[in-house]
């Protein structure tokens, strides 16, 4: 297992991490045989992250299986989901993490993340705006008074929603990392795309990260398993709204024309690709079987996709995933 630098945290990370969500859901659907596994597996493998939220129902299951491999050190990540309509986010963060910590059997998290989309043009009761994080008495405030309080070691956010609103928290320069969707389907969190792009612009969210030295966590790179498999895993769409699976199942059948078949499988293709972009810190895989973790152990032994197979993706999003 290579390690990379998360960024101004200074934590040394494994290339990829073990996610329990529900793409996957081994912590959450899985035996506990098969759980214990897949963790035993990860931990002799290097993995040193594990991803999890309240929303999950994972995170009893994680605690538990850590604590009775006295994986002590291995570094965990949860998320919280609030509720806007309620006030009191500084209230709202110290009451979801107690719940968190006690379900993890921890005293403190490595990272403390938010989870709610931030837009605040989306008609959802859970999205956030700019100034529900960053104004007084807002989340963030709440966040940093964990920090200081020594119950989470750091403080990040998903970026997924409104683009110049994600932009304005980064610039705040006052998270320590983001959680970015980046796969063969999606880059352009890490890229420029071209000007025909039809797929959502995530443009310059990683770069600002960077400017920001804040760790970046590589979140979806299988698009929910169906980069793996043309099925999603209990699917969100982090897409357009125009974006429906049957067209997401057509890109990746021309990113699958296009790397070839000597990439391993396709799911190790993507793992491949997320760590080929030097500017993620981890990649976080979903993990359903124990299996997974080995093939996904296997994928960063072969390492970055080779630069011919990056040059015909390259070459398929300047055509929008039309091959020519």
């Amino acid at each position: 297992m290579k390690y990379r630098t998360f960024g101004k945290t200074g934590l040394k990370v494994s290339e990829i991490g073990f996610g329990c969500g529900k793409v996957g859901g081994l912590l959450i659907n899985g035996t506990i045989e098969d759980r214990r596994r897949a963790i035993d597996a990860a931990l002799k493998g290097g993995i040193n992250w594990f991803d999890t939220a309240e929303a999950y129902g994972s995170e009893s299951a994680l605690g538990e299986l850590l604590e009775e491999a006295e994986a002590g050190d291995a570094h965990i990540s949860t998320k919280l989901t609030l509720e806007p309509d309620q006030g009191d986010f500084i209230g709202q963060v110290e009451e979801h993490l107690d719940g968190c910590l006690s379900r993890l059997r921890r005293d403190k998290v490595d990272l403390l993340q938010l989870h709610n989309r931030i837009d605040p043009g989306l008609d959802d009761a859970r999205a956030i705006t700019p100034e529900d994080i960053l104004g007084p008495g807002g989340i963030l405030e709440g966040m940093e008074k964990m920090k200081q309080a020594g119950r989470c070691d750091f403080v990040g956010f998903t970026a997924l929603g409104d683009v110049p609103s994600l932009h304005q928290v980064i610039e705040s320069d006052r998270f320590d990392s983001a959680q970015v969707f980046y796969n063969m389907v999606n880059p352009s969190a890490a890229r420029t795309m071209p000007d025909s792009w039809t797929g959502q612009r995530l443009d310059g969210i990683v770069d600002a990260c960077k400017r920001h030295d804040m760790g970046v966590l590589g979140i979806r790179i299988l698009d929910a398993g169906i980069i793996a498999q043309d099925v999603g895993d209990r699917r969100v769409s982090m897409m357009t709204k125009e974006t429906d699976k049957e067209t997401e199942i057509r890109k990746v059948a021309s990113v699958v024309e296009a790397i070839g078949d000597t990439c391993g499988t396709r799911a190790q293709a993507g793992v491949r690709f997320a760590i080929s972009c030097p500017h993620l810190s981890l990649a976080l895989v979903g993990i359903g079987a124990p299996e997974h973790v080995d093939a996904a152990l296997k994928a960063v032994e072969m390492g970055p996709l080779p630069t011919d197979v990056l040059k015909r993706l390259e070459d398929l999003y300047e055509t929008d995933f039309i091959a020519v």
